[in-house]
């Protein structure tokens, strides 16, 4: 029997493409669960901002027991470093290069000819190698490089000591048929891939990439790239599938715990999915865009008030000192204070305004078999408004409530909530940032009903948006 590995390539990739990018605690708890399913190898992306990434990374790397962790390495020796750095912990670690292979790609990424992208394969290559053996190289775009290039690349990265080589087809344009020839003909013409395992990522363009990796695992291909939520490569629920009812018969086998992988996958299909209902004031999603970030106790108010500043709030000095001084309070008692932490630290400690609109009263009905239903009471200058809508889910339906009172939309940026306290009486926090006229604006509330909680916040923010309007 021949063993095909599998490669998931979901927590790479899932930055790509979608609405909103993944929280710390999701991409932990993706990698725990692809681990638990024992693919064999979890692909994390490069490190784009240095802090956030990297413990992110290192956090996944201490999590994982079975699965390989391979750090993609970016495009300079520095990166490569840097990811070498946050996955050296973990009990598998490995380092990605993925270089391009077709003149567009090398142009157009590396603003590199062939030559120059034969020493930077060596070099990148060279560099892993000197912090682990189990290295990676990753031919982009290879299905449409000039041969002799792809031939030169490859055995540049053999002879500089990957133990993995991977051909990509990026474009998605190969049939079962010309994908088994291409990988049979590489065989043939680079011997050095007779060495170390080959692999292949394939793009699900044609709508046949499991037939492809099928047939690239027929001509000789070790290693199959997928993904536990569809992407655009083969899913692992439809490669299992294959290599469930084939695998046998053919003289393979793969690790994959496959009794568990269809109640996994959809799981984490619900957790990778951002796609939010139109008509509400959800309808641009609750992502703001705004970088992750990671701060300790040694950063001090300068620093601390440049991310406010990224985090798209515009405070006063006064309202800085009263985040850093909440700031330091809690640094001191964490490793770090994350994006979402500082932004509850803004909407509690900054702005604190008179209460222009205060809440009364407020009915929520909702269930399996009828649509949310929001009934408000809010009161402005002793004056009572009430609000009565439906919405997509009782939070919406409360939201539209005020906007009916209030008789204006403003954009929601972002809408966290979580538990402050344990049990069955758990408080739950809220964070709401509107958007009014180009500037940020967060309120925070706080009660053990987490739709109290969210309109509370609501009406923080909206407060602090009509006294600086007044």
């Amino acid at each position: 029997m021949r063993t095909i590995q599998i490669s998931d390539i979901t927590l790479r990739e899932a930055g790509r493409g979608r609405s909103a990018a993944l929280s710390f605690k999701e991409r932990v708890e993706i990698a725990r669960a692809l681990d638990r399913l024992q693919v064999d190898a979890v692909e994390l992306p490069p490190i784009g901002d240095a802090k956030s990434d990297a413990l992110s990374n290192k956090t996944i790397a201490s999590v994982v027991n079975y699965a390989r962790v391979s750090a993609a390495a970016g495009l300079t020796e520095e990166s490569v470093e840097a990811a070498w750095e946050s996955v050296k912990s973990a009990r598998k670690p490995s380092l990605h290069i993925l270089l391009p292979a077709s003149a567009v790609q090398m142009e157009y990424l590396c603003h590199k000819k062939a030559p120059a992208m034969l020493e930077l394969t060596r070099a990148l290559v060279g560099k892993a190698r000197y912090h682990t053996e189990q290295v990676e190289f990753s031919a982009l775009d290879a299905t449409r490089s000039e041969p002799e290039v792809l031939r030169q690349m490859l055995e540049a990265a053999v002879e500089a000591g990957a133990e993995m080589v991977t051909v990509c087809d990026s474009a998605g344009i190969m049939t079962p048929d010309e994908c088994a020839g291409f990988i049979r003909s590489l065989l043939e013409q680079v011997p050095a891939l007779g060495r170390v395992q080959l692999g292949v990522e394939l793009s699900n363009n044609l709508k046949m990439a499991v037939a492809c990796a099928a047939a690239a695992v027929d001509a000789g291909a070790q290693v199959v790239k997928t993904a536990i939520t569809p992407m655009d490569v083969p899913t692992t629920k439809a490669f299992a599938a294959y290599m469930t009812a084939r695998g046998e018969s053919k003289g393979l086998r793969c690790g994959l715990r496959t009794t568990e992988l269809a109640r996994a996958a959809s799981q984490l299909q619900w957790m990778l999915q951002t796609q939010r209902s139109s008509g509400s004031p959800f309808d641009s999603g609750v992502d703001d865009g705004a970088p992750a970030v990671c701060l300790t106790a040694g950063d001090d108010i300068g620093e601390v008030a440049k991310v406010v500043r990224r985090l798209g709030y515009d405070l006063s000095e006064e309202d800085n000192a009263r985040v850093f001084e909440s700031f330091r309070r809690i640094a001191a008692k964490k490793h770090f204070v994350s994006t979402r932490e500082l932004e509850a630290i803004v909407a509690s400690s900054a702005m604190q305004v008179p209460s222009v609109y205060r809440i009364v009263s407020y009915v929520i009905t909702c269930g399996n078999t009828t649509s949310a239903m929001a009934n408000l009471v809010l009161e402005k200058g002793g004056e009572r408004q009430q609000g009565v809508c439906a919405g997509d889910g009782p939070i919406d339906a409360a939201f539209l409530a005020i906007e009916q009172i209030i008789g204006h939309h403003y954009e929601l940026a972002d809408y966290q909530i979580q538990t402050v306290t344990e049990g069955r009486e758990a408080m739950g926090s809220a964070l709401v940032k509107l958007r009014s006229n180009g500037k940020l604006y967060s309120g925070n509330g706080i009660s053990t009903d987490v739709i109290g909680a969210s309109i509370r916040a609501y009406i923080s923010a909206l407060n602090k948006i009509v006294y600086e309007d007044a």
